[in-house]
């Protein structure tokens, strides 16, 4: 699949690690190596053991560090010192993204070069100057924007991740609450509250136009 996804003009790809089973150390070093020499598109490595139950590791990322094309890590753990511990095992081998909205602005703080956010899909502007402020060290600013999006920034970390945001894009203008089987739109008194959380964080957006010149 990734050498077919090469072939049709496949830009990069974002490997996950095995999931039929739980594969151990080796095993899913193997199956990322197998991978990689296999094309020549960038990968993204996506280091979720909270959904995916399995940790990339610092050995794992010693061993894969001959893998040219292993560019990058997703970085999802819910532990922002992996940051810090990729960044002093490996200095700039890897780039470092934060994959879990609600650690963007701990895990840039500390050095991650980038951020794979949600709730972009529904205000790509606050997230883009969330990210250049910090990059900028005027964390206050950026504090400040952080602490309103919070309640919004949650709704990536559920299950329907999917659903809650494509509900954020309805109010924002951005899209539709279509999604794909198995998933299906919310209803009920779930929707409700979830369109709450929303409606309350749009009506007190903060002015981005302030930002223009960053």
């Amino acid at each position: 699949m990734a050498r077919e996804a090469e072939k049709i003009g496949a830009h990069g790809l974002m490997l996950l690690p095995p999931m039929q089973y739980k594969a151990d150390d080796r095993e899913c070093v193997a199956y990322f190596k197998t991978v990689a020499h296999s094309m020549s598109l960038p990968i993204m490595l996506y280091n979720n053991p909270v959904d995916y139950k399995i940790l990339v590791s610092i050995p794992m990322l010693e061993d894969l560090a001959d893998c040219e094309n292993i560019q990058a890590i997703k970085e999802s753990s819910r532990d922002i010192t992996n940051v810090t511990r990729m960044r002093n095992a490996f200095g700039d081998r890897y780039k470092i993204l934060c994959g879990v909205d609600t650690l963007a602005l701990e895990c840039l703080a500390a050095g991650a070069d980038g951020w794979v956010a949600g709730l972009v899909n529904a205000f790509p502007r606050e997230t883009v100057v969330i990210y250049k402020l910090v990059k900028a060290s005027r964390l206050a600013e950026a504090l400040a924007i952080y602490r309103w999006f919070m309640p919004l920034l949650e709704l990536d970390i559920h299950p329907k991740l999917v659903q809650y945001i494509k509900l954020a894009e309805v109010a924002t203008g951005l899209g539709t609450e279509m999604v794909r089987p198995p998933r299906l739109c919310l209803e009920g008194e779930e929707r409700a509250q979830v369109l709450e959380i929303i409606k309350k964080g749009v009506a007190k957006r903060p002015d981005m136009t302030v930002y223009d010149s960053l």
